[in-house]
C-alpha cells in the first residue's frame, strides 16, 4: 500500500513512471485504500462495514462491486435507502460512485430507465430500493451491495428478500456499508458466524474531507453518545434515561396501517436557514380505531434543513401525499410567519397554530406513555426520528423531529392546545 511505502521509494517510482503508468497507479484502489476498506480474505457471506459519516465506506462498496464484476460475477444487486440514493450515491453522482470509480477500460454502461449497469464483460448490476422490498422478491444474484441498511424503511424485509435471492454461483457474497443503529437486522448480522465485522471512523478519512465538514460534524457529535455512532461507527445500546426505547418501537412496528380516521402533519419550524441551522421537524401521523381503542400511526418523516419556503413545501407535499386533514405548527419561534409561509405555498391548506406553553417534558411524557400502552405504531422505519426519540433525555433541548411527532400525536390523541385558523 502507498501508506506503507517509504517516501524515497515512492518518489523514485513516480519519477520513473510514464503518464499512463501514473494514471494506472492513481486508479489502483488496492494501493491507496486503508486496510479496513479492502474486502477481507477468508470464507464469509456478509462483510459488514460499519463506519462514521465520511469514513470512506461508500467508496469501499463501489470498489467491492467493481472487483466482483471483474472476477466474473454475473448479477449484482445494488440496494440503497431510496431510488435517489442508489442513483446518486451508489451509481453516478458522488466521487465514490461506481461510474466514477470504474477504470476507463471497465466502465459499465448505465441505463437509468432499466435501473441497470452492464460491465464490459457482461456482468449486470441492478438497482433496488430499501423502501420497496418486494422488488427483490424473485430476482437471483451472486453479489450484493447494501448501502445504509440501518436507514432502510423496511430493513428486515429487504434483507430477507435479498438473502433468499443470493443463490447464484459458488460463492455469493454481500457487502453492507452503514452507519450502525441497534436495530434487529444489524444485531443479527453481528451475531452471524458468516459475518466479518469491520468498523471505521470519520477520523480515519479526515485527510479526504473538507475542513468545514469536519468542524461541523465535530461540533454536532463529538463528546456525545450519538457521536459514538455517527463518528466512530459504534453500535449504541438504548439510553437508559430516555423516554423511548427501541425494543418497544420495534415491537409495535407495522408494515401497513388500517383505514385512518384522521391524519395531520406536525411541524416544528426552524426560523433561520443557514448551514448551522437545525432542521425543521415534519412528521405525518394518523389515527384509527383498533377494537374500541384509538391507536396512532407514524406515517412519514419529511424533516428538512431548508428555508421557510422549502420546509413549507415539504410539509404541504406530505399533507397532499397522505391526504391529511391539516398541518399543525408550533408558532413560538416563527410567530405568524409559520402560518403565512404555509399560505404562500398553498392557500387552501388548513393550518392550526400551537403554542409551547408547557415544558418539553410535560408535552412529551403523555406521548411516550401512549407508546408504553402499545398504542403508537411506526409504519416502516424512520431511523433519524427514532434516534432522536431514543437519545433525548428530559432536561436537554428537545430535537426537531421529536417535537414535530409530539405536536402531531398531541393533536390526534391528547388534549389539543393552541388556536385554530384556516389558511386562506
Amino acid at each position: 500500500m502507498i501508506a506503507s511505502t517509504p517516501y524515497t521509494k515512492l518518489r523514485e517510482t513516480i519519477e520513473q513512471a510514464s503518464d499512463k503508468e501514473i494514471e494506472a497507479i492513481l486508479r489502483e484502489w488496492s494501493l491507496w485504500a486503508r486496510t479496513d476498506q479492502i474486502a477481507p480474505a477468508g470464507d464469509w457471506f456478509t462483510w459488514l462495514l460499519r463506519g462514521g459519516r465520511g469514513s470512506g465506506k461508500t467508496r469501499s462498496g463501489s470498489e467491492f462491486v467493481i472487483e466482483r464484476a471483474k472476477a466474473g460475477c454475473r448479477r449484482i444487486a445494488l440496494i440503497g435507502q431510496t431510488k435517489g440514493d442508489v442513483r446518486d450515491t451508489m451509481i453516478e453522482v458522488g466521487d465514490s460512485a461506481i461510474l466514477n470509480c470504474s477504470p476507463p477500460d471497465f466502465r459499465p454502461e448505465y441505463e437509468p430507465s432499466k435501473r441497470r449497469l452492464t460491465f464490459p464483460n457482461g456482468c449486470i448490476a441492478i438497482a433496488y430500493s430499501g423502501d420497496e422490498p418486494d422488488q427483490l422478491r424473485g430476482p437471483q444474484h451472486d453479489t450484493a451491495w447494501a448501502d445504509e441498511l440501518a436507514k432502510f424503511k423496511y430493513p428486515q424485509e429487504t434483507w430477507d428478500n435479498l438473502e433468499l435471492g443470493l443463490r447464484l454461483g459458488d460463492d455469493p457474497r454481500v457487502c453492507v456499508t452503514t452507519t450502525p443503529r441497534p436495530i434487529p437486522i444489524i444485531k443479527k448480522l453481528l451475531a452471524d458466524a458468516m459475518t466479518v465485522d469491520v468498523r471505521c471512523s470519520t477520523y480515519d478519512n479526515a485527510a479526504n474531507l473538507a475542513d468545514t465538514f469536519i468542524q461541523r460534524i465535530l461540533d454536532k457529535y463529538e463528546g456525545t453518545r450519538l457521536g459514538r455512532q455517527e463518528l466512530h461507527g459504534e453500535l449504541l445500546d438504548d439510553n437508559p434515561n430516555a423516554l423511548w426505547n427501541r425494543d418497544a418501537i420495534e415491537t409495535l412496528r407495522v408494515r401497513k396501517h388500517p383505514d385512518l380516521t384522521r391524519v395531520v402533519v406536525g411541524v416544528d419550524p426552524e426560523a433561520t436557514a443557514t448551514e448551522n441551522s437545525a432542521e425543521t421537524g415534519i412528521v405525518v401521523a394518523g389515527t384509527a380505531m383498533v377494537g374500541d381503542v384509538l391507536h396512532g400511526y407514524i406515517l412519514d418523516d419529511l424533516s428538512i434543513r431548508s428555508s421557510p419556503g422549502g420546509w413549507a413545501s415539504a410539509a404541504i407535499t406530505g399533507y397532499h401525499k397522505h391526504r391529511a386533514d391539516r398541518i399543525i405548527g408550533e408558532v413560538n419561534n416563527g410567530g405568524d410567519m409559520v402560518g403565512f409561509t404555509i399560505k404562500t405555498v398553498d392557500a387552501k391548506v388548513p393550518f392550526k397554530a400551537v403554542h409551547a406553553s408547557r415544558g418539553k417534558l410535560t408535552r412529551a411524557e403523555p406521548v411516550s406513555a401512549l407508546y408504553e400502552q402499545g398504542r403508537i405504531h411506526h409504519v416502516g422505519s424512520f431511523p433519524d426520528l427514532e434516534d432522536q426519540l431514543c437519545e433525548w433525555v428530559p432536561g436537554d433541548k428537545s430535537p426537531d423531529r421529536l417535537d414535530a411527532l409530539v405536536w402531531a400525536i398531541t393533536e390526534l390523541m391528547l388534549e389539543p392546545t393552541g388556536k385554530e385558523f384556516m389558511v386562506g
